[in-house]
């Protein structure tokens, strides 16, 4: 599955736009690399989404396109989530 449409399956953002939005500017990582929004992400990667400030680490667990919300939540595992300082660039 791409990593702009598991973002949004998964519930992780809202929208694909947005995901996709993030890969282009270069804020999602899948095992320490940046991605563009068409990767294919595999169960067991490791994916960085950073959003401002915030970042989100998170296992992927099942790339299986869920048939309930409630189902989502089980895509993904999260590792970490903190906030990192911002830079003047941004």
């Amino acid at each position: 599955m791409r990593i702009d449409k598991f973002l949004k399956v998964s519930r992780i953002l809202k929208r694909r736009t947005v995901s996709k939005e993030l890969a282009l500017n270069e804020r999602i990582e899948i095992n320490g690399k940046v991605v563009k929004p068409s990767h294919e992400v595999n169960a067991g990667d490791t994916v960085a989404v950073r959003f401002g400030n915030r970042l989100l680490e998170v296992r992927v667990l099942s790339v299986k396109e869920p048939r309930k919300k409630e189902e989502a939540a089980e895509m993904y595992e999260i590792i970490r989530e903190s906030r990192i300082a911002q830079t003047d660039s941004e």
